[in-house]
C-alpha cells in the first residue's frame, strides 16, 4: 500500500520507533489476544531492526541500506498491519493503521542508517519552549503565537549551528531598522 501524501511530499520526514513500540507494548498488555499477538511482533520486529541498525552504525564501513537484508521480517509485519487493518480492537486497528500510512517515513532509516530512530532530541529540544508556554500561559493572539514561533526557531538554530541567537537577533534588528533585509541565519561552524 502506498504511503500517504506527507510521504512523498516530505522525504526527510520520519517516524519515531519509541513511540511505535510503546503502543505495541499497550497492545501486548491488552486482554485481546490477537491484539497481544500482533503487538508482540511489532515489538519483536522494530527491536530486531533497532540492534541491525545500531551494528550497521558501528561496523568499520559507513552503514549500508538494510532494508534488503530484512526483507522478510518487513514482509511479515506488513502482512499482519494489512491483516490488523479492520480488527475490532481499537488500538490494533489504529497501529496497524499508522503502519500502513506512515510505512515510508518509518522505515526510511533502514535505508539510511544514519537517521535517528527516535525523536528524543527534537523533543527535548522543544521542553523548555512547552514550559515557556504554560508558564506564561500562550500568547493572545495569532500575530503572538507567530513571533513565539518564529524566536523559537531562530534561537534554537543558532544555538545548534554553535553561534549566539542574541548577536543574531541584534544583527537582524539593526539591519531591518536601517531598511535592509534580514541577514541569512548563520551557518554551522562559520
Amino acid at each position: 500500500m502506498a504511503g500517504s501524501p506527507t510521504d512523498r511530499d516530505d522525504p526527510k520526514r520520519l517516524r519515531c520507533w519509541a513511540h511505535l513500540l510503546r503502543k505495541a507494548q499497550g497492545l501486548i498488555e491488552s486482554g485481546d489476544e490477537e491484539a497481544r499477538h500482533f503487538g508482540s511482533l511489532v515489538r519483536r520486529t522494530l527491536e530486531a531492526l533497532m540492534r541491525a541498525i545500531h551494528a550497521a552504525r558501528e561496523g568499520p564501513q559507513p552503514p549500508a541500506d538494510q532494508t534488503p537484508a530484512h526483507a522478510q521480517a518487513l514482509a511479515r509485519l506488513r502482512a499482519a498491519r494489512s491483516a490488523q487493518y479492520r480488527h475490532r480492537h481499537h488500538k490494533a486497528q489504529a497501529l496497524a493503521t499508522e503502519l500502513i500510512n506512515d510505512w515510508e517515513a518509518i522505515f526510511r532509516v533502514l535505508q539510511q542508517p544514519t537517521l535517528p530512530l527516535t525523536n528524543n532530541s527534537a523533543e527535548r529540544a522543544l521542553r523548555h519552549w512547552v514550559i515557556s508556554r504554560r508558564i506564561s500561559h500562550g500568547t493572545r493572539t495569532a500575530t503572538g503565537s507567530r513571533v513565539f514561533a518564529l524566536l523559537a526557531s531562530v534561537i534554537d538554530t543558532c544555538r545548534q549551528r554553535g553561534h549566539s541567537p542574541w548577536v543574531y537577533l541584534t544583527e537582524a534588528v539593526t539591519e531591518r531598522r536601517a531598511g535592509r533585509p534580514l541577514p541569512p541565519l548563520p551557518q554551522p561552524g562559520v
